[in-house]
């Protein structure tokens, strides 16, 4: 199955369950994540920053991308650029590779936000890609940058559609109340629904996004402390019954990092205080691979993606 626009899953999925955007740094995080989309029959995202570029080149990932779907012909998916400045954006519609871009000026001022996003969808749609832009700002740690809490601002509903409107963006990511990174929200706020029930009513059908959307396991920290690790106590992300309380309200797309990021982690720092003699890397590589495709799987059936990749295919059969 080709590589597909998120459009296309938007249309299918808003309002009643929401697509995955996974980012990816790894073979081993690729495998995982088609694995969990065939086991659940499950439409995704697979979301490279540019962080992870920089970390195995756009063309190794590429590659590696192309080889799983190969292994696995059923997947319907689609290939995303995450929190790409101007320059990463021009760089990934060239490419051809990509079905969509995010350009994240969210940190600008509004009008200079306007600007830089308009710009991207401009030369994005003359290639049949859709953007993603992002109006307010989360705090938290997302690869290299950091945004401090006093930094941090709730996306205004009072300026979601005149931004749509004057930039022609295809999907909004939204600050309702998550963050990025391990360490999460320490109080008990949680996602602001008032704020986010007032942009749907702004934008109408229009696709949102909501970064930030681990959940942050307290077991997985508490693991890994055990293990060695000084991870922050008391750390937390989204509950899972927020995220199935938003999905009506809009969000089509959920972005998943930290938990894979945790995972990672755990497996790796409980195998080698385990086996301490031991040098392998394809030992824990494959116990990840196969805890990662399971947490997947889960955040499939949170997001109420399970079984609905059949539905597309009848859809792009039906398109043809």
């Amino acid at each position: 199955m080709p590589r597909v626009s998120p459009a296309l899953l938007y249309r299918a999925c808003y309002g009643k369950y929401a697509i995955a955007a996974v980012n990816v740094f790894c073979m081993e995080q690729i495998l995982g994540l088609f694995e969990a989309a065939h086991r659940a029959r499950a439409p995704f995202i697979v979301a490279i920053t540019p962080y992870a570029r920089d970390y195995a080149s756009p063309v190794m990932f590429e590659h590696m991308i192309r080889a799983a779907a190969a292994q696995y012909p059923d997947a319907i998916f689609a290939t995303h650029l995450d929190h790409g400045n101007d320059a990463h954006c021009v760089d990934a519609i060239a490419s051809g590779w990509y079905t969509s871009v995010m350009i994240d000026a969210s940190h600008d001022a509004f009008e200079q936000n306007v600007a830089r996003t308009a710009k991207v969808v401009e030369l994005a749609h003359q290639k049949d890609l859709v953007v993603e832009a992002e109006l307010g700002v989360l705090s938290g740690v997302e690869d290299d940058l950091v945004v401090a809490a006093g930094d941090a601002s709730y996306t205004n509903p009072d300026q979601c559609a005149d931004f749509v409107t004057q930039t022609g963006c295809d999907s909004l990511a939204i600050a309702v109340g998550t963050s990025h990174g391990a360490y999460k929200f320490s109080g008990d706020q949680g996602l602001q629904f008032h704020i986010l029930e007032a942009i749907q009513q702004r934008l109408p059908g229009f696709p949102l996004v909501l970064h930030g959307g681990s959940n942050v396991d307290v077991d997985e920290v508490d693991r890994i402390n055990n293990a060695g690790g000084t991870l922050k106590a008391g750390a937390k992300g989204v509950a899972p019954d927020e995220i199935r309380r938003a999905i009506p309200y809009g969000i089509c797309k959920v972005n998943v990092a930290t938990d894979t990021r945790i995972l990672w982690t755990r497996v790796h720092r409980e195998y080698f205080r385990d086996q301490p003699e031991n040098i392998d890397l394809v030992v824990p590589g494959k116990m990840y691979i196969e805890a990662y495709a399971d947490l997947i799987e889960q955040k499939f059936a949170l997001f109420g993606a399970r079984d609905k990749a059949p539905e597309l295919q009848q859809m792009l059969l039906a398109s043809r």
